[in-house]
């Protein structure tokens, strides 16, 4: 009866472990896992807030001007990339034009070709949208064309955007802290958008 009990017990631990052979989740095909956050409106009557001063408030990085100034201004004065680092500020160049960019706080690596972002105004809305998913889309792996996560509709958006680089990478620069939707970090009447993706 033990020895019954034994070949259940490593019969069932093998099928346990036969899960957890690791597999490329292709996120195109299937929903990503979701992880507990929130959607919240502070105020609805809010000033919209921009991508560049929501990322020079929430990093170590302080440049002024326009997001698709930040790249060229950066020269000399801090670390400039082509990878991403916790703590940088990840910069889309020709995101609606040649004089249109995007700027936004790499929050953590989650591997090498996906990232987890906070930023402002990302669908012109003034909307901070929070641990927002990035992935490298590169054919070489450089970070040079990523896509987001849509946080509104739920799933990976179908435009692709180039990147310039990404500001503070290659020093260890680290942000101001861990920013979260609800430390008082986000300007007041701001939409928030925290992600629900793991």
């Amino acid at each position: 009866m033990r020895a019954t009990g034994k070949l259940v017990f490593v019969a069932l631990l093998m099928l346990g472990l036969e899960g957890c052979a690791s597999r490329v989740m292709d996120y195109s095909l299937t929903p990503m896992p979701r992880e507990r956050g929130q959607t919240r409106i502070e105020e609805d009557t809010h000033k919209p807030i921009q991508c560049a001063p929501y990322a020079r408030e929430h990093s170590n990085i302080k440049l002024y001007g326009d997001a698709y100034t930040w790249w060229d201004k950066a020269a000399g004065k801090y670390p400039r990339g082509s990878r991403p680092e916790s703590g940088a500020i990840m910069v889309l160049s020709n995101y609606a034009g040649d004089t249109r960019g995007h700027l936004a706080v790499v929050r953590r690596l989650i591997g090498p070709r996906e990232i987890r972002v906070d930023h402002a105004n990302w669908l012109n809305d003034g909307s901070i949208y929070v641990n927002n998913p990035v992935e490298d889309v590169s054919s070489d792996n450089d970070w040079s064309v990523v896509r987001v996560y849509n946080l509104k509709t739920g799933g990976w958006g179908t435009k692709l955007y180039p990147v310039q680089g990404f500001i503070g990478s290659g020093d260890g620069q680290a942000a101001k802290s861990d920013q979260t939707a609800d430390n008082g970090g986000t300007s007041m009447g701001a939409t928030v958008l925290v992600s629900e993706i793991n």
